[in-house]
């Protein structure tokens, strides 16, 4: 971990127990054994993440009722919104982009829920690509529905299916520059982006091309959202990060 995050309270730092680090999944047809069957489901380099971190993973499929996500954020340390889909383009007033992935109501409806319940509990949270995306849709924010066809390049997600690399630039004085440094090069695959910011969102960090690439949202104790998938790398430092935090909770 690095030093600017190293003095924070984490697992290491006390007798406790690691704390419970929920993560969104998706809900998808799957094929195991014998059958075929709508799941829950996660890549596991997510929850190798969070434990390689000092954390305990916790999946939460969608669906929950509000008084369900309720409950969820006072029994929980800390939250990963994770990867997935696109969101529906009506949720942020926009016309459908012939581009776009299918609707996933039930899972819009579940991680929009969450995201605002995380923001009024105050809890820690590292949102990651649809994440980040969620994030700045629940806060008033609006998305690049395709971004080859807004930036004219395919270099956030050059090979369908692989996840490929791009530098990006980081401000110095924000969360994730202390965190990660001013430059870094992330694993990426995502082909949407954030258009205009959310309430309480601010930019932190940006592909040479100028997508915003991560933000913070501001009076937050930890709240970080990254448009690439730390996951996918061997850097933990955003982890090690949010498990600090959660610790501290």
């Amino acid at each position: 971990m690095s030093e600017s995050v190293r003095g924070a309270p984490g697992p290491a730092a006390g007798a406790g127990a690691p704390p419970l680090i929920g993560i969104t999944t998706y809900q998808e047809p799957a094929r195991w054994g014998v059958w075929v069957r709508e799941a829950a489901l996660l890549p596991a380099p997510y929850a190798r993440s969070v434990e390689r971190a000092g954390g305990v993973p916790v999946l939460l499929p969608p669906g929950a009722t509000l008084r369900g996500v309720d409950a969820l954020v006072e029994r929980l340390d800390g939250i990963v919104l994770a990867g997935g889909g696109d969101l529906d383009p009506d949720l942020y007033g926009a016309a459908r982009h012939y581009e776009t992935g299918p609707p996933q109501p039930q899972r819009d409806r579940f991680e929009l829920a969450l995201v605002r319940a995380i923001v009024a509990a105050d809890l820690p949270f590292l949102a990651i690509c649809r994440g980040m995306q969620a994030l700045n849709v629940a806060r008033g924010g609006t998305l690049i529905q395709h971004l080859p066809e807004a930036v004219g390049h395919k270099g956030h997600a050059p090979e369908t299916g692989i996840v490929g690399s791009h530098p990006v630039r980081i401000s110095p004085t924000s969360l994730v520059g202390k965190i990660l440094g001013e430059h870094a090069d992330v694993p990426a695959y995502h082909h949407q982006a954030v258009a205009r910011l959310g309430k309480g969102l601010t930019a932190v960090a940006w592909a040479e091309d100028q997508v915003v690439e991560a933000v913070e949202l501001q009076g937050h104790r930890f709240g970080l959202a990254v448009q690439w998938h730390p996951e996918e790398g061997g850097d933990m430092r955003l982890f090690e990060a949010l498990v600090a935090a959660a610790a501290g909770r």
